[in-house]
């Protein structure tokens, strides 16, 4: 069931002052206040609902799995502006209106609202994981368990240039969210995957290659379901993560974080690369204990975090 919060008088990074901003979430398993809270963060195109029904990390969280409704409470809030709670009023006109960090803001307060001073674990992948980092570097005594999945605490140059090229896609293209979506799919996945998935095999009933065929699929199915003003929202977010802009050095701010952090990256990921992860991981190894580093194995690229649910499980069963 989504519910709401409202959120008074926020006053973004850019010091502009928004009166009411409706926050949308959904709660899973246990009920708030009877047992440990995971906040879950959804990435570029998800939303609240993270299980049950249709749920998009359905193979992580659920009873009995590896993220327990018996055992937790799972607490997911939306983006605002995702347009997930289907009313247009909601939508976000201004796509440049709030960074990563404005977001995690939102959240915080959200908590806050909600009664809600400490999380048993904040996951996130992608551009979730960055408001993840986000969160734990503007409440640092607030989580136990920080757990950014296929991410970084900043976005690379990398990621602002294939960012940039989805921007501009979704603000000059005839058929924007459905074009955006075919040159995303191929950031989300990896050159072995295509491979392995298609093979060269063609649809004769479609007179195209199969590869073509799936890439229009998804590319129709996005178009369906979301907005562009969410696409570009939510674009502009990943853009722009960077939680030591205006603040000090990745290191120091590293220190005032008390979460045990679990960084898991996927070592065929061309987006947030593990190759990056490595250098974020030796950076808090020297100046923090309770972090560790692990890697999914797989060939499927970026979008592993929403395929390898076996692997994740095994990866996060000594912190669930």
């Amino acid at each position: 069931m989504l519910l709401q919060v409202q959120i008074s008088d926020f006053i973004t990074s850019k010091g502009k002052n928004i009166n009411q901003i409706p926050l949308f979430y959904e709660v899973f398993g246990k009920p708030l206040y009877k047992a440990p809270i995971v906040l879950v963060n959804h990435a570029l195109t998800g939303n609240s609902k993270v299980c049950g029904d249709q749920g998009w990390w359905n193979g992580l969280i659920g009873s009995g799995k590896c993220i327990d409704t018996d055992k937790y409470t799972v607490l997911s809030f939306n983006i605002p502006g995702n347009g997930y709670d289907g009313k247009e009023e909601n939508l976000i006109s201004d796509y440049k209106l709030f960074n990563a960090r404005d977001i995690a803001a939102i959240f915080v307060k959200g908590l806050e609202q909600l009664g809600i001073n400490n999380l048993y674990a904040v996951i996130g992948g992608s551009v979730g994981g960055g408001i993840a980092w986000e969160i734990a570097a503007l409440s640092p005594s607030l989580i136990e368990h920080l757990i950014p999945v296929a991410t970084d605490w900043k976005s690379t140059d990398w990621l602002k240039a294939n960012c940039l090229v989805q921007e501009q896609i979704l603000s000059n293209s005839d058929n924007p969210v459905h074009d955006a979506r075919l040159h995303a799919m191929l950031i989300y996945r990896s050159p072995e995957s295509f491979r392995q998935k298609f093979d060269r095999s063609y649809n004769d009933e479609k007179n195209m290659y199969n590869v073509e065929s799936w890439l229009f699929h998804h590319g129709n199915k996005l178009d369906d379901r979301f907005t562009l003003s969410a696409y570009k929202e939510l674009n502009y977010i990943l853009a722009n993560i960077d939680i030591t802009e205006g603040r000090d050095s990745f290191k120091e701010l590293a220190t005032t974080i008390k979460s045990n952090i679990h960084i898991i990256s996927v070592n065929s990921d061309g987006f947030f690369t593990a190759a990056e992860d490595e250098i974020t991981f030796k950076d808090l190894k020297e100046v923090k204990q309770n972090v560790t580093h692990q890697i999914i194995d797989s060939v499927h690229g970026h979008d592993a975090f929403l395929i390898e649910f076996d692997q994740l499980s095994k990866l996060l069963v000594d912190v669930f």
